[in-house]
């Protein structure tokens, strides 16, 4: 034996085993076998799969695998709870998610070990960050449930939530979306990954425990046919899924057309940017964290290590350093850094895409430490040597693999960090807290952690952008993602408008009327070299606009992202460009009016009013722009997060065929207010009062590519611009059917997408004119910052 002194001259390890006992005799109780949680209750088994301890390999329990009639009848159970609960008070909701909370904490060793079993996770890390994360996410939205109705004003839950979650993250995937879609008086069907579905029917048990209405909760365990089914499920009002990219845009295209809520945690490949001066130690330390926590099996993993060139070898020497000292072994052993993966496939996927990275070439380590032959472990792994193209630093491994790229300048660091379709989480390291605080609004990422990595809170929003997904889960966004606006419920199936009769080409005699795109500040041609009869209400004919086509979109698109700066343009300046819009508009007002009426047949005293509106919502547009701002949020660790509100990007927007100029106004005029750069389509039918308008955007100072028009057929030109990987964002105002086309093509880079679902939206509504499509023109960014020494 070891004698003390030794011990640490050494600083060798002995085993800290926890005790395992509780766990398998609370699966002993149960024989081992569940079945679905549905209505208050446990259902009789079914056909069973089984959920296998990961770090030897032994059978834990036996699961059901859920149908979709097990899915009909949890759906069926959650609708008929909605309106005994959502009916209840926010102070009797929060009682539950309190006691939740508190049973939660009683039973807090059980459910790290029993998350540890069914996992592999160490569990230093399921007993000291999931499990009291788990209970903080009760405790803050009991809160938030005596809280919507001051806070959320106006605002209904959806009614039944299907919820799809991971085996990363198992229980705490499960509080992200349970406690918010609760809180806001929602009913959940929630289905658990197949390899960890032990801690949720647990989580069952207490819901049972604290008396729970039956039917508010609802767990049905199965594989990938069981989230499927809860996909397709015509009687559920919202999804939430995370999980791997792919599957997200699978969901997406599935829930087209739906009306359904939809909410996507997804994949990631995030920076770990380390400048020259930041501490190396500190770095090194926080990159153990970012990459090796979880085996690496997290969507925010710090995957993409990004070091200054002039510290590269010294940093790179002090990783492996302390990669020679991970401990590999017994998830259980509380001496452990890194336990098992969760199922020998996905040791074959991290081994298979490794295999692929080698014959790209680059440099690969990895410790020489001994790890179990028994059961689902790797070794960590680093990567060096390799160019921004190989595989293993643009593919989401979720494994523990490292890759490093050097940098020589912070506007290089930016470019790199920024060279992925995902866009989750990044780690900024300096002791510049200008520098920090340069940095990080420049990269596309839903957070960023400087001087840190992986801090979690439910007071503090997470979530991505690109292809790491939208909606948020936390905070006060993660809670709105669980309620929409009570008005938008009782919106009914518009008409369909009445279109004159189409003209033909070229019946305009004399001058030539035909106007032009605009695009990049510019009047420009169409490709096609068409042009599209504008015939008036009273079958006068009025003029011609150019015919665009998909490469009239490219260009457009192009100049859109050649104008992002428009962003970083203070607040106050876009506002004033917005005044001047209004102005210019106002002073032509008499002649806007005359061509409205003469195009829709309105009277003049209705066209002369959408013109007026036209000019207020310009206005108003113009005093939002330096108000709907962010927050600093106050996690419970000696940070804050401060909540930064960022424009989607390029935002594609086909305008309503009914109000031509106020219909495309309201929707352009929030989407540029918010820093977006906007590629419009106009009304087809009516298209002149916004081809008009390119001239006011002419006196008005507005920067070339803020603002792009493109004339034509509505739904084709849209379709092109959802398809489009330029595109960040669409609206689409328009029939059902294309609406439903719109979203499912918005898959393609998981676009976010707003349209009116062939919905009868009224265009001068105060409702629109509020923070409804200035939360839909922006999206989120946490920035984490620590003070205090």
């Amino acid at each position: 034996m070891s004698k003390v002194a030794e011990i640490f001259q050494t600083l060798e390890y002995g085993p800290a085993p926890e005790a395992a006992g509780p766990a398998l005799e609370w699966l002993d109780r149960h024989g081992r076998t569940f079945g679905h949680f549905i209505g208050g209750g446990f259902t009789k088994p079914g056909k069973t799969f089984a959920s296998v301890n990961p770090a030897n390999g032994e059978k834990l329990a036996d699961v059901t695998d859920g149908t979709a009639a097990d899915v009909a009848k949890a759906v069926k159970a959650a609708r008929a709870a909605f309106a005994g609960w959502s009916g209840l008070s926010g102070f009797e909701r929060a009682k539950y998610l309190y006691a939740i909370a508190r049973q939660i904490q009683k039973e807090s060793r059980l459910f790290a070990v029993l998350e540890t079993l069914d996992s592999g996770k160490p569990i230093r890390e399921t007993r000291d960050i999931d499990i009291p994360l788990v209970a903080r996410h009760f405790y803050h939205h009991a809160g938030w449930a005596q809280h919507i109705g001051t806070e959320f004003p106006g605002h209904v839950p959806y009614g039944v939530c299907g919820q799809i979650i991971p085996w990363n993250f198992p229980l705490l995937m499960l509080a992200w979306k349970i406690a918010p879609a609760l809180a806001a008086g929602n009913t959940v069907v929630l289905k658990p990954a197949e390899f960890t579905s032990l801690t949720a029917l647990l989580f069952a048990e207490i819901c049972q425990r604290i008396g729970l209405p039956e039917g508010v909760v609802n767990i049905v365990t199965g594989a990938g046919e069981t989230g499927e089914a809860i996909t397709a499920h015509p009687d559920i009002d919202k999804i939430a899924f995370t999980g791997s990219t792919e599957v997200g845009k699978i969901i997406r295209r599935a829930t087209a057309g739906s009306g359904k809520g939809l909410s996507l945690e997804l994949g990631g490949k995030s920076p770990f940017v380390v400048f020259e001066d930041a501490d190396l130690d500190s770095a090194v330390e926080g990159l153990v964290d970012a990459i090796w926590f979880n085996q690496g099996q997290v969507c925010c993993a710090g995957s993409r290590l990004l070091v200054q060139e002039s510290i590269e070898e010294r940093f790179i020497a002090k990783i492996k350093a302390r990669m020679q000292t991970l401990r590999t072994g017994d998830p259980l052993d509380k001496s452990i850094d890194i336990g098992a993966l969760v199922a020998p496939v996905q040791v074959e996927r991290v081994l298979d895409l490794l295999k692929a990275g080698r014959l790209e070439g680059g440099d690969f380590y990895s410790p020489d430490t001994e790890i179990p032959g028994d059961g689902c472990y790797l070794r960590p792994t680093l990567v060096t040597g390799i160019s921004p193209a190989h595989s293993l630093a643009s593919e989401e491994i979720f494994g523990p693999v490292l890759v490093a790229m050097s940098f020589r300048t912070p506007e290089e660091a930016v470019a790199l960090a920024n060279n992925t379709r995902y866009g989750l989480a990044a780690s900024v390291w300096t002791e510049n807290v200008n520098l920090a605080l340069d940095i990080a609004p420049q990269i596309k990422a839903g957070v960023v952690w400087i001087n840190s990595t992986n801090q979690f809170d439910a007071a503090v929003g997470f979530g991505g952008y690109r292809e790491s997904g939208f909606g948020r889960e936390g905070g006060k966004e993660g809670m709105g993602a669980y309620l929409k606006p009570g008005w938008e419920k009782k919106l009914s199936a518009a008409k369909p408008p009445k279109l004159p009769a189409a003209a033909g080409r070229g019946e305009a005699a004399g001058i030539d009327r035909t106007a032009k795109l605009y695009i990049g500040g510019k009047q420009a041609r169409p490709d096609s070299g068409y042009a599209m009869g504008v015939v008036g209400a009273d079958g006068r004919h009025l003029g011609e606009v150019g015919e665009g086509n998909r490469k009239d979109i490219r260009n457009a698109v192009e100049a859109a992202r050649n104008g992002l700066n428009w962003a970083r343009t203070t607040a106050h300046n876009r506002a004033q460009i917005l005044y001047y819009l209004g102005e210019n508009l106002d002073y032509r007002r008499a002649e806007f009016a005359d061509r409205i009426q003469a195009m829709t047949g309105s009277s003049a005293e209705a066209a002369a009013r959408e013109v007026d509106l036209s000019v207020e919502r310009l206005f108003g547009f113009a005093g939002w722009a330096d108000k709907f701002d962010g927050a600093v949020h106050n996690p419970p660790v000696r940070m804050m997060a401060v909540a930064m509100v960022e424009p989607l990007g390029v935002l594609g927007i086909a305008a309503p065929a009914e109000s031509p100029l106020l219909g495309a106004i309201a929707l352009l005029a929030p989407a540029i207010a918010m820093g977006n750069t906007v590629v419009l389509i106009p009304s087809s039918p009516h298209p002149l009062a916004m081809t008009d308008f390119y001239q006011v955007l002419e006196t008005s100072d507005m920067p070339a590519g803020v603002v792009n028009i493109v004339t034509g057929p509505a739904p084709d030109l849209a379709k092109v611009l959802a398809e489009h990987d330029g595109v960040d964002g669409i609206w689409f105002a328009g029939s059902f059917g294309d609406c439903a086309d719109i979203e499912r093509l918005s898959a393609g880079n998981v676009k976010q997408s707003w349209t009116t679902r062939g919905l009868a939206y009224d265009w001068s509504a105060p409702e629109l004119a509020g923070d409804y499509l200035l939360k839909k023109a922006t999206q989120i960014k946490n920035v984490w910052v620590p003070y205090g020494a």
